[in-house]
């Protein structure tokens, strides 16, 4: 049993087989081969083996011209591996007795092999990588074209990755993936943020562990904690199946709250909207109780498209939310992405820092095409409910206006020609980079609502890449520095009369309600999972008490500190509750 320790980036515990995918996205499942077929595939096995050698061959041959016989010498050992009687005897057994697929004998075997050069404690350890090598090039010539991608799993799985975009998550099929874990990756990432959309247990920036599994090996998978266990024995399996039961039995309990208000002890109604990534996600914001949808992120019409989305495209999907949440708010927010993380064919160049880059509101404003398609649809879409439209990382009075310009022009049009519409849709900005909070007083004249987006305000306030697992213990909400600037900001808003909500993973966590409360905050936005236990914790406090938790919280001058003092606040609450 081998326990990895990474980063829990959406909840929930989930028991089930590995589907690998290493860096260059094979996919070796545990499969079978038929009686009838075995022949078959023992053939494609040796031609695998065969086409391997040559290309062996060639490598060496060249690198004999170029740096000499020494060098080439490297690749005549690999050729020996490859032709190994002992080997070549257990892959053809393995498919031939055992009925393995022969993609998945030769990772089985051979990343045994390599394990047991890398237990030495000399330098033939190095020769694991020569045998990791042999792998890949046996699975690339058997795979072929037959290579399958994450959208054509159609059996339960749990996929373990070096790294999932954040197109390939949105593309998983939640009926067959229980849940992922990836080496690379940090807190608050697109990739993330889709996981959690998705109610998909997730892990991830655990480091390198793909050498340590093979595909169909039992794995847990534990998102609550950000734990991964390979090979576990079932005393603990049936203990996180105790766990996933008794998570049932508190997600049972707190259906209870649905249809009840979110209001504090001393009378303080707290709006809890959803944040939702695709349009199917309203009903499940809905089926927990939500006061509407504070979030709409658009970004998926892009992530799961070559091409970029039509009017008619983005119209269906908005549409669809408004009918399916009658006389609620849908607060819609405009492409949030970097023209590095679309699909479309419209790429620019590759950024050196696509965080500090042409994304979000700043690409809208360049792709202007792109942007009047997204607002005309949106704008259709007011005619049928109350929408509202959100600009992303606005950081400039500037970007504010030209936003509106566009809006404005975008309304005149769809007037000349008849199309329905509301003249008074509510407008809002993101509040996301110190710049937008240390300008919030000019800001809050010019729109009709703020929501401020924790992720990225977090990311740039403490200079800290939230997808960067080497600096992931730095990225922390309970900075100091960020509370500070989460109490301007509603401060300011509170003073002018201007909504403001808050839509960060943030928000989802119960551990920062109360804190978030203390410090004026009255509409949270949070992913449909969290909706109940947000609002059970709304439902157990004051306004009051959550503002001396809150005072307090700003003394402090350490995260450590900060985080400490509200887990305690939350032991407590819930020691009271269950009391």
């Amino acid at each position: 049993m081998l326990k990895l320790q990474g980063i829990a980036v959406s909840p929930g515990v989930t028991i089930g087989e590995a589907l690998v995918l290493d860096s260059e996205g094979f996919r070796i499942p545990r499969r079978f081969v038929e009686r009838s077929a075995v022949d078959t595939e023992l053939a494609r096995l040796q031609h695998a083996v065969a086409d391997t050698a040559r290309e062996i061959e060639r490598n060496r041959d060249a690198i004999r011209a170029e740096l000499g016989e020494q060098y080439a010498a490297i690749f005549d050992a690999h050729l020996a591996m490859l032709h190994d009687t002992k080997l070549q005897d257990e892959l053809s057994s393995a498919v031939r007795e055992r009925n393995w697929w022969p993609e998945y004998a030769v990772s089985r075997t051979l990343r045994r092999y390599a394990k047991v050069f890398e237990n030495l404690d000399n330098h033939i350890s190095q020769r694991a990588h020569d045998i990791y090598d042999i792998e890949k090039s046996l699975l690339r010539n058997l795979l072929g074209q037959r290579r399958e991608t994450l959208a054509a799993i159609s059996q339960p799985v749990i996929v373990l990755a070096h790294n999932l975009t954040p197109s390939e998550t949105a593309n998983l099929d939640r009926r067959f993936v229980q849940g992922f874990a990836t080496e690379l990756g940090g807190p608050g990432s697109h990739t993330a943020i889709v996981a959690e959309g998705l109610e998909i247990p997730a892990v991830v920036g655990i480091g390198p562990f793909l050498a340590d599994v093979s595909g169909g090996e039992p794995v847990i998978l534990d998102g609550n904690q950000g734990i991964v266990i390979l090979q576990p024995d079932e005393e603990t399996i049936d203990r996180y199946r105790l766990e996933a039961e008794a998570a049932r039995t508190v997600a049972k309990k707190l259906d209870r709250l649905r249809d009840l208000p979110a209001v504090t002890t001393d009378g303080v109604r707290i709006q809890i909207t959803g944040n939702i990534e695709f349009p199917s996600e309203a009903e499940q914001c809905l089926s927990r109780g939500c006061d509407g949808i504070g979030l709409y992120r658009t970004e998926f019409l892009y992530l799961t498209s070559r091409h970029e989305p039509t009017e008619e495209d983005h119209f269906t999907a908005y549409r669809d939310v408004v009918q399916a949440t009658p006389g609620m708010p849908v607060v819609i927010r405009t492409l949030d992405l970097g023209s590095d993380k679309m699909l479309t064919e419209t790429k620019s160049e590759e950024e050196r820092n696509p965080c500090l880059g042409l994304r979000s509101i700043r690409l809208s404003l360049r792709q202007l095409p792109m942007f009047r398609t997204q607002l005309r649809a949106i704008l259709r879409a007011s005619a049928l409910g109350d929408v509202r439209v959100l600009f992303p990382l606005v950081s400039t009075i500037v970007e504010l206006r030209q936003a509106r310009m566009v809006l404005a022009d975008v309304m005149e049009d769809l007037a000349e020609h008849g199309i329905a519409f509301n003249a008074k849709m509510p407008v809002g900005m993101m509040v996301e980079t110190p710049a937008a909070v240390m300008m919030i007083d000019a800001f809050i004249k010019e729109v009709d609502f703020v929501s401020i987006g924790t992720n990225d305000l977090i990311q740039y306030t403490l200079a800290v890449d939230r997808g960067n697992k080497e600096v992931a213990e730095l990225y922390n909400a309970c900075d100091p520095a960020v509370l500070r600037l989460l109490r301007r900001t509603l401060d300011v808003a509170a003073e002018a009369g201007v909504p403001a909500t808050l839509c960060g993973q943030m928000s989802g966590s119960v551990m920062y309600t109360q804190l978030l409360l203390g410090l004026g905050l009255r509409q949270l936005s949070v992913p449909a999972s969290a909706i109940p236990e947000v609002k059970q914790v709304v439902r157990s406090v004051s306004a009051a008490e959550c503002r001396a938790i809150a005072d307090k919280a700003l003394t402090m001058d350490a995260a450590r500190e900060v985080k400490a003092y509200l887990r305690d606040q939350l032991r407590r609450l819930l020691a009271e509750t269950i009391a």
